[in-house]
């Protein structure tokens, strides 16, 4: 079916990044808005919109497609975009659902599910298994018995057999919530204690499993795309520049990754996709010891990514198109063979957050907004002078995204459109961006997940007196 109109069930920069493709192809979009983003920025860019209490309300999001007559709901990033229930719902309306189908959603939604199709597939995985609420299992990756994990004896046996330090992850979301890296067995207990209440309140699901911890590893990830028969890659891109397991910098492609390296992991990202008979945009997530030419499946994140446009830049591809293409029943309009990976690309994400206050979020009103332009040079905002950062969503105002023939254009093209930035009235993350631009370790490439964490250490370590 050809859509027509589309409800965006989201807030902030994606639903603009959304709006401008729909109306690119002619589209007509309806904006669910919460009361805090009534007057924002995307609300006035629609072309209505309908108000919704909740952006994590499923019913109510439905509800407004129907009201709407919405031919079909793009949900974004996060709240409900990897909601099996949605999708459920969307079918059970007659709404198309611009995302992969609900059964997808739960294999790729639950951590360890996802795991055992990541070893059903041939990838290989970090040895983990199963720990809380009473009982467990424990799964491949060199953790071969089953067990019950009801005592928190079972837990440190696990642990033991898997070798620390660990980390403790909730099976039934991602984001960094539930995390907990434990380097001692005598902090076992209370951070699977923890994890667990923390990915019951985040998730509603109190499962976490244990899984090997890799320190300095990187953070690889493959952008998938399919129509439930035939699966292709996007190529890859780094987010290791990451604090607290939450994505800082991105890019694509993967800095000095050796060719063997890469071709498999892109390999073993389809296989996984074709196993799953995958719909839509996915994304495939890696951890990588490049020196020693190895990866393992991390998880598989079932929408588009907020890293997408390091991906659009290098590919020359819309992606919002080619979700709503497929959601049509449109078969892939490319193929492998015809993906075009040119260039080099780098996404800053700009928070609203106090880097010299822990990065502590910063909600208020912006008073100033002036970004750059100019060749290789894309901003993916929803915010003006005047737009509010309301306490209660994710601090993120905006994307700088440059691209460049190479690495070292693009990241010279970087280091001046971060000096051309200026958001006033909040404070925010673009300071932090413009020092790692400069540094030298980010420069020379291939940085590990430990590397922002190790920088700001050296921020805040007190300059010792030549003399003393």
């Amino acid at each position: 079916m050809i859509l027509r109109r589309v409800l965006i069930a989201n807030r902030g920069e994606i639903a603009v990044r959304v709006i401008r493709t729909c109306r690119r192809l002619g589209i007509e979009t309806v904006l669910a808005v919460s009361g805090a983003d009534a007057d924002a920025v995307p609300a006035r860019t629609a072309d209505t919109t309908i108000a919704i209490g909740s952006y994590l309300d499923v019913d109510a999001v439905v509800a407004a497609a129907v009201a709407a007559r919405a031919d079909a709901i793009h949900p974004g990033y996060g709240f409900l975009s990897e909601n099996p229930r949605l999708a459920r719902a969307c079918e059970a309306a007659g709404v198309v659902f611009i995302g992969p189908s609900a059964e997808v959603l739960e294999a790729a939604g639950d951590k360890l599910a996802a795991r055992a199709h990541a070893v059903a597939a041939g990838l290989p995985v970090l040895p983990g298994g199963l720990v809380s609420d009473g009982a467990g299992v424990a799964d491949g990756g060199g953790v071969e018995e089953a067990q019950a994990l009801g005592h928190p004896a079972d837990a440190a046996r696990l642990a033991e057999r898997i070798g620390y330090p660990v980390l403790v992850k909730a099976a039934g979301g991602g984001g960094g919530r539930g995390l907990r890296v434990v380097r001692d067995p005598a902090d076992l207990a209370g951070a699977v204690e923890v994890g667990s209440a923390e990915a019951r309140a985040a998730f509603g699901d109190g499962r976490v499993y244990l899984e090997r911890y890799v320190a300095a590893g990187r953070h690889v990830e493959v952008q998938l795309l399919g129509d439930g028969e035939n699966v292709i890659h996007l190529g890859d891109r780094d987010c290791s520049v990451q604090r607290r397991y939450q994505k800082l910098i991105e890019e694509a492609p993967a800095p000095r990754l050796g060719e063997t390296l890469r071709v498999g992991m892109r390999a073993a990202a389809v296989a996984f996709g074709q196993h799953l008979k995958y719909q839509g945009l996915g994304t495939v997530e890696f951890l990588v010891d490049a020196a020693r030419s190895e990866f393992w499946f991390l998880e598989v994140n079932a929408r588009i990514q907020v890293e997408h446009p390091v991906t659009e830049a290098v590919t020359g591809l819309d992606l919002v198109a080619e979700q709503i293409a497929v959601a049509e029943g449109r078969r892939l309009r490319l193929s492998q063979a015809g993906v075009r990976l040119d260039g080099h690309a780098i996404e800053c994400r700009i928070n609203a957050e106090d880097p010299a206050a822990g990065f502590r979020p910063s909600p208020g009103r912006v008073t100033s907004a002036v970004f750059p332009a100019g060749p290789g040079i894309r901003v993916d905002t929803h915010i003006q002078a005047g737009s509010a950062v309301p306490p209660q969503y994710d601090s993120l105002l905006a994307k700088l995204v440059v691209s460049g023939a190479s690495r070292a254009e693009a990241l010279g093209r970087l280091r001046g459109a971060l000096a051309r930035c200026e958001i006033g009235g909040v404070a925010t993350t673009l300071p932090v961006h413009a020092a790692l631009a400069a540094d030298d370790e980010f420069a020379a490439g291939g940085a590990g997940t430990d590397y922002l964490a190790r920088w700001l250490e050296l921020q805040t370590r007190p300059v010792r007196d030549k003399n003393g």
